[in-house]
């Protein structure tokens, strides 16, 4: 075994650690660079996009409407002034109260989810707490047109509507035209109908925020 000088060794070792550190420092410097984080993009079409938007044009105002079909014969909105009101807007969702005289229970939110638009019934008690019966609705199926998108029912407002003893209701599609002049709201299903029409040339004072909601 051949035995170094002590020079040289020391020498030898020396150029190792200095080679070795400006790899050290450098991978130290790579540690430091935390990866530049973006949120998902929320991918939409253009006839949901453009529906979106055409009633977001609407946010802060308010309409007054009236029943134009309600084949089942029922009172609870005769009588009653009906205001939807376009309350609160972002990129992914839009609030629309729906007041029924003094009753501020309803408020539709529509949202894009990424797979297309969502219509949902969020109801309320008065002291701000969810009805049994909220958040029913449905999504969009297909591409619809700018003016106008359907929401057949979803899984969770069948399983609540058989729940509440409403199993009809498992066949509801809600629907929603927005028109320069008009707006509608309509629910069907086989042998039953409901719309509201809202005069969009007429704008009113808007009322207060719905029940559950802050001004």
């Amino acid at each position: 075994m051949k035995i170094l000088p002590l020079s040289l060794l020391i020498g030898t070792t020396l150029a190792m650690t200095m080679g070795a550190a400006p790899a050290l420092a450098s991978s130290q410097g790579n540690n430091d660079k935390q990866p530049q984080v973006f949120e998902a993009e929320l991918v939409s079409i253009k006839s949901h996009d453009e529906f979106f938007d055409n009633i977001k044009k609407h946010c802060g105002k308010a309409y007054q409407g009236t029943v134009t079909v309600d084949n089942a014969g029922g009172d609870g909105f005769a009588n009653k002034t009906l205001i939807m009101h376009v309350r609160k807007c972002s990129a992914q969702q839009l609030q629309i109260p729906f007041h029924v005289g003094d009753d501020s229970s309803r408020t539709w939110l529509l949202s894009k989810t990424g797979s297309g638009l969502q219509l949902k019934h969020d109801h309320r008690h008065q002291d701000g707490s969810s009805d049994k019966s909220t958040m029913y609705g449905g999504h969009t199926l297909d591409a619809g047109w700018s003016q106008a998108q359907s929401f057949p029912a979803d899984q969770y407002s069948k399983e609540l509507f058989v729940d509440l003893g409403i199993p009809q209701s498992n066949g509801n599609t809600w629907q929603m035209f927005i028109y320069p002049e008009t707006f509608t709201y309509r629910m069907i299903r086989q042998g039953r109908e409901f719309r509201v029409d809202f005069d969009l040339t007429k704008p009113i004072t808007p009322p207060a925020a719905p029940w559950g909601y802050k001004d």
